[in-house]
């Protein structure tokens, strides 16, 4: 018996034993494999992000790869690179992308007008159950960046971060006069941490090219506080604050008519070169706007309840952002609007001013078919309004106007 119990305990010594060797040939294996993974993360990206970082995001993971093709070169802007968790053997899911992008005098960095890409709703098809009910109460596609402290080094949302560097004098001759660099977490749920995470991924990136490329800036600090998550629930447009104060006064003077009930805002801030106001029309607004349609347009009021969402937004842009803003032109040939200019596009109005000294663009945005809705002098007198305000707020002069022609659309 007694021999008995001294062979069971051998047994279960060196299984210990050899449980803790495997433990320890893991631990080894794992750290291997990790350092491997940041290696292999810095070269798809060009070395301009900390693998360490990246690897850290959505609680840490001990294995990712680099794109095999999605891999970013800065001698070829705008690039990009993407970075996969891996699982288990064969498996992948989407973890982050860096997108970096320079202004060039034919490439906009901030575009304006219908383009699908400015987009801030899902539609309610291909959603999983029932059909959306209400496709403007929260902008889930695309919610308006709030600012990274007072918006010189960038803005945010709840998945992304941007960084901007204006290139100032002493640059290299091949440098762009602006920056854009974007971290984006690829995958739904991003915390507070990874918030902050992405924060120092894109100032670090943004760092890192300047200085390779012979960029002279001056990055701000991030902010010391968290950022905090972005809304994208929209409010009732007569309560709205910050950056769409100004239409919840307009609709409170001039009435309500056709005009969006529900608002997004941003934080305002003097020195933000970019502000902007989401502002979309509800269900029971469709429904007493479609009253008055008549033909085609009693159309768009039914499929603005489902594929075409009707908004409109507004946009600012200040100094060097305002040098790299454009529209699609004809045939897909992309366009910068001029400095001084004022003008239209589809689905695109612009003013322009000098505020500080420095040129600044004010633009008026209008989904697909809802600026067919709205007759010319709503949305002059809407324009007029918000430009009014904006330039008075920012001390700005020689404020161009579109001509009351560039508001009719039908």
């Amino acid at each position: 018996m007694r021999a008995g119990w001294i062979r069971l305990w051998r047994w279960t010594a060196w299984g210990g034993i050899g449980l803790s060797l495997y433990a320890g040939w893991l631990t080894v294996d794992d750290v291997r494999d990790r350092a491997s993974s940041e290696r292999d993360i810095g070269a798809a990206c060009d070395g301009l992000v900390p693998g360490a970082e990246v690897m850290d995001l959505q609680g840490g993971m001990v294995r990712a790869k680099g794109s095999d093709y999605d891999r970013l070169d800065v001698r070829q802007l705008p690039d990009s690179c993407a970075v996969y968790k891996v699982p288990g053997p064969g498996k992948t899911t989407s973890l982050f992308t860096l997108v970096v992008r320079g202004s060039a005098p034919a490439k906009p960095l901030n575009w304006i007008g219908d383009d699908s890409r400015l987009e801030p709703f899902y539609d309610s098809y291909g959603m999983e159950g029932s059909q959306k009910r209400d496709v403007t109460a929260v902008a889930d596609r695309r919610p308006e960046a709030q600012p990274v402290g007072d918006g010189t080094l960038g803005w945010y949302g709840n998945r992304y971060t941007t960084v901007r560097a204006e290139c100032g004098p002493g640059s290299s001759a091949t440098a762009p006069e602006l920056l854009h660099v974007t971290a984006r977490a690829d995958y739904d749920d991003v915390s507070a941490a990874d918030r902050q995470r992405l924060a120092r991924i894109a100032r670090s990136a943004t760092k890192v090219l300047a200085d390779r490329i012979g960029c002279r800036t001056r990055l701000p600090a991030l902010p010391g506080r968290q950022l905090a998550q972005a809304p994208s629930v929209l409010r009732p447009a007569r309560a709205a604050g910050g950056s769409c104060r100004w239409f919840a006064r307009h609709i409170k003077e001039q009435g309500q008519g056709r005009l969006p009930d529900r608002a997004l805002a941003v934080s305002v801030r003097e020195a933000n070169p970019v502000e902007s106001c989401l502002l979309a029309v509800s269900p029971d607004q469709v429904s007493r706007i479609a009253v008055g349609l008549h033909g085609d347009k009693r159309e768009f009021a039914r499929s603005a309840l489902t594929h075409s969402p009707w908004w409109l937004r507004t946009a600012s842009y200040f100094g060097t952002e305002a040098r790299t803003v454009g529209y699609d032109g004809i045939v897909d040939e992309e366009k910068i609007i001029k400095r001084g200019t004022a003008g239209h596009t589809s689905g695109g109005w612009w003013a322009s001013s000098i505020c500080d000294g420095k040129p600044a663009l004010h633009t008026l945005s209008s989904s697909y078919t809802y600026d067919e809705v709205l007759d010319s002098r709503t949305l002059s007198a809407l324009f007029h309004a918000y430009v009014g305000t904006i330039t008075k707020q920012r001390g700005c002069s020689h404020v161009a106007y579109p001509e009351a022609g560039d508001f009719r659309v039908s």
